[in-house]
């Protein structure tokens, strides 16, 4: 007797920053994509630059065509779902920081302030970091980052991986 194969019944949002800075991280994040997209029976991705802001897209594509409002998300997507932010989080201080700090667009409102929205509304969600930890107290920006998402920023190393598993089981 076979048996259908077992999938994760987690729900999982992914974001992922890209382009800048994390395009010396492509390969890594593009293994861990496809591994979680092969494993996870209910995620959605999206992508953003540097920071959450307003509008998030699905399509990097078409980034500037296709946004998805991120107050929209969080209308969508209940507190049961898991986040994952995937990113460098090296940027200026003034993207997290303040109005128009953005490097693309105009900012109404800090991404500090969108990134601080979403890890409320999604308690069980943490942030991979593919710099090594060992230089992350070097860049002001990956502290804020840090404190923002209280301090569930985990290496993007096999290590890493296990105890970010660990933060979203609990």
């Amino acid at each position: 007797m076979t048996r259908p194969e077992r999938r994760n019944a987690v729900k999982l949002l992914m974001f992922f920053d890209v382009g800048g800075s994390m395009d010396d991280h492509i390969r890594i994040v593009e293994e861990l994509f496809s591994a979680a997209r092969g494993e996870f029976r209910h995620m959605e991705h999206f992508y953003f630059h540097n920071c959450v802001y307003e509008g998030l897209w699905k399509d990097n594509r078409r980034r500037r065509a296709d946004i998805t409002r991120t107050t929209e998300l969080l209308r969508t997507f209940g507190s049961d779902y898991r986040a994952i932010f995937v990113g460098d989080a090296s940027m200026s201080p003034y993207e997290i920081s303040h109005p128009g700090g953005s490097v693309e667009h105009w900012n109404d409102e800090a991404g500090g302030l969108w990134l601080s929205r979403i890890a409320a509304h999604f308690p069980r969600s943490i942030w991979l970091n593919p710099v090594p930890e060992q230089h992350w107290g070097h860049t002001q920006s990956i502290g804020m980052i840090r404190s923002i998402v209280g301090r569930r920023m985990f290496p993007l190393t096999l290590a890493g991986l296990q105890d970010a598993t660990k933060q979203l089981s609990r």
